[in-house]
């Protein structure tokens, strides 16, 4: 019994030590904001190997590249990203041509020499053979491949004693000539890197930096699934060698949004630069040519403001059709999207995001820091310890010492696996821990029990039949406003619960590399069925279980034979199961009338709330705390409204989303939640009203 009394007692010091970690929260997530104001700048770069491949296919390539080029330049295109070269790509902007050993020999008027297979090369001019010509010796010297000087008609070249399949292969190092022109445009340059060039050489890497930062380089983007350095780092720590390099030159780097997998070594790389990175998002080919220039406009938007994207990579591609005989690109469609009062550049530098050149977040992490996060992650162990012992009362002390092991453990092995682990066990148990104490307000577990509901003290009586005991309140005469008026108390309470959750997610996440996605929130599948599934269990045990205790439910459960139409319910369950879980996350997928809705609120707000807590969350929970006055059936529409409460938690779980942003889109949420629940109640009352006066005595009557 002392044991007993001690576990109540801790129940209240448990709900202390959980707001005191809301409380320390707030200070890490102003740092945050301020963080996030930091870097405001947006710059736009194109592909410069699309261009030359789409003029590679048009009648003057050259004329055609060049007008295209300054197009892009007119239109607001800041930056041109330019990759390590290789054979083909040069002789696709003019510099070189090659032969295999038969082309070459009919070129000479000889007879091809059976005895090799060798590359001929062929400089378009002297300029291009001094300024090329040692980038292919050093690529194919590199790799232990004789080159030897050629010349034909008066045209320098080389031989390369390896066969043009072979040869084509080889990355070479950037096209100065390329470079210098797109310089003298204007353009800024964003080279591409790739790991190809193996094994990673610290003075040929050094080299190319200090090339590429005379002409104004400030950061870089790899080319591939590796960033450089990444397969030679067990062997020759590459990484930490390139790393040392770009923060010498003061050079940053780019995280791609949306990939499948973070680019391998790019994370060593942030870290070694004290994180010098930007995200960056990517238009594909396909977009850039199918989606409409508003679509474009909306998306770049949305991306800026809602997911702190500071570079957009342009794209295009040649894409013919043999219905209309045409060969198409994008260039002319981009370049007005971008420009005029309306485009992309004009709606972006009205929102706050001006053009030029993306910086870095300003990233401080203060001596106060690490102590007060300690705090925050005491805050989500007492959480978790108070939805453990909802379910099993009595161990509150126990599991919380246990959790304060367990995770000074994860600690010392991997401390972002900790935070991670403790704010998904947060984030569950806010909207878990809400609901529960809804279901309390509710139902109750002992038969005579007196509580105070709404300012009234109601009784809970026995209504059993032989030996089903079940409980129901007997209400007094309510009117409809209090009923309104006790849902609303209840749904703003059990809101207040859920989001003492939000604190403790973003404070415990309060890293830069969850801001630029280098990590990333674990368990959102967990965290959007989990607390449906805790809540239902909970009805399942605790609902309407005087006398029996719960090994009693379950013992009876188990006995219950398996109907059909209970795999029928489980099989439709899990198919809405399978559609809710499909619509998390960046991936998931919305119907067009939510688009329509989606886009209304975006341009009426300028913050789009989330669709699954103002329809499919709040509106189901107010309706079912209004009915479950009266009704014990409510329960299921409260377990849909379970929804609402877990995905404004999900909302701070995107830490690459400005808080403000959350904050705003949950607010907008509740607000719009409470609208349309309380027209649902107000339907309600009418359909029951209507039931009640005309079609239950005219049932009555027929069946007479």
């Amino acid at each position: 019994m002392r044991w007993q009394r001690w576990n109540r007692k801790a129940k209240l010091w448990l709900w202390v030590i959980t707001l005191i970690g809301v409380v320390a929260a707030m200070p890490l997530g102003i740092s945050r904001m301020a963080m996030e104001k930091s870097s405001n700048t947006i710059e736009y770069v194109f592909d410069h190997r699309d261009i030359v491949e789409v003029a590679d296919l048009r009648p003057n390539p050259n004329q055609f590249l060049n007008e295209k080029v300054d197009l892009l330049k007119e239109s607001g295109v800041t930056t041109m990203a330019v990759y390590e070269s290789s054979l083909k790509e040069l002789m696709q902007a003019g510099r070189l041509t090659y032969y295999n050993e038969k082309d070459a020999a009919l070129l000479q008027g000889k007879v091809p020499d059976e005895r090799v297979n060798y590359t001929y090369i062929l400089f378009n001019g002297r300029e291009e053979e001094e300024k090329i010509g040692p980038i292919v010796r050093e690529a194919y010297g590199r790799m232990e491949v004789p080159v030897r000087n050629w010349s034909f008609d008066g045209r320098p070249g080389l031989i390369i004693e390896e066969s043009l399949s072979a040869a084509v292969l080889k990355t070479l190092d950037f096209d100065p000539m390329t470079i210098q022109e797109l310089s003298d445009k204007g353009f800024y340059i964003l080279p591409r890197f790739s790991d190809r060039v193996v094994p990673y050489d610290s003075e040929r890497t050094a080299a190319q930096l200090e090339r590429l930062k005379s002409y104004g380089v400030s950061r870089i983007l790899f080319d591939g699934e590796k960033a450089k350095g990444t397969s030679d780092q067990s062997a020759l720590h590459s990484l930490d060698s390139f790393g040392e390099l770009l923060k010498q030159h003061d050079i940053g780097l780019i995280a791609i949004e949306n990939l499948k997998k973070p680019q391998q070594g790019i994370n060593k790389l942030a870290y070694l630069t004290n994180y010098n990175v930007t995200r960056l998002y990517s238009l594909s080919p396909e977009d850039s040519i199918e989606m409409t220039q508003e679509g474009i406009a909306d998306r770049f938007l949305l991306a800026a403001k809602d997911r702190n994207i500071r570079m957009f990579f342009l794209n295009t591609m040649n894409q013919g059709s043999t219905d209309t005989g045409l060969l198409i690109h994008s260039v002319d469609k981009l370049a007005t999207a971008m420009s005029g009062p309306s485009g992309v550049i004009a709606q972006l530098d009205e929102a706050g995001f001006p053009s030029g050149l993306a910086q870095a977040f300003t990233y401080d992490k203060p001596s106060w820091e690490k102590p007060v996060r300690g705090i925050v992650a005491l805050g989500a162990i007492a959480m978790i310890t108070l939805l453990v012992s909802a379910f099993i009362p009595h161990i509150s002390i126990l599991v919380f010492i246990l959790g304060l092991i367990g995770s000074a453990g994860l600690f010392v092995l991997n401390s972002s696996l900790m935070e991670q682990a403790l704010a998904l066990g947060a984030a569950v148990s806010g909207p878990t821990l809400a609901l529960i104490w809804v279901m309390n307000r509710i139902y109750s577990r002992t038969v005579g029990e007196r509580r105070m509901v709404g300012g009234e003290e109601w009784t809970v009586a026995n209504a059993g039949q032989e030996a089903e005991t079940r409980t129901q309140w007997v209400f007094p005469s309510v009117s409809i406003g209090r009923r309104v008026g006790i849902a609303l108390n209840w749904f703003i309470v059990a809101t207040c619960i859920s989001l003492t959750a939000v604190p403790l997610v973003f404070g415990l996440l309060n890293n830069i590399t969850y801001s630029l996605v280098l990590e990333q929130f674990r368990g959102v599948s967990v965290l959007h069925l989990g607390p449906i599934g805790l809540i239902a269990l909970y009805i399942l045990l605790y609902e309407g279980n005087e006398g029996r205790g719960v090994i009693g439910r379950i013992a009876k459960l188990l006995r219950q034979p398996i109907l059909v139409s209970w795999i029928i319910i489980a099989a439709v369950v899990g198919a809405i199961g399978f559609y809710y879980l499909s619509r998390t996350g960046n991936s998931g997928s919305v119907t067009w009338i939510e688009l329509i809705i989606r886009n209304w609120l975006e341009s009426t707000f300028g913050v789009r709330p989330r669709f699954k807590e103002f329809m499919l969350g709040h509106p189901p929970l107010l309706l079912g705390l209004f009915l479950a006055i009266r009704y014990r059936a409510a329960w299921v529409l409260i377990i849909v409204g379970v929804i609402g409460q877990l995905t404004m938690v999900s909302t701070f779980t995107h830490i690459h989303t400005p808080l403000y942003i959350s904050i705003v889109r949950t607010l907008l949420g509740l607000g719009a939640g409470i609208i349309i629940g309380t027209i649902f109640i107000a339907a309600w009352i009418v359909l029951e009203g209507a039931w009640r006066k005309w079609l239950a005595p005219m049932i009555r009557k027929y069946s007479a």
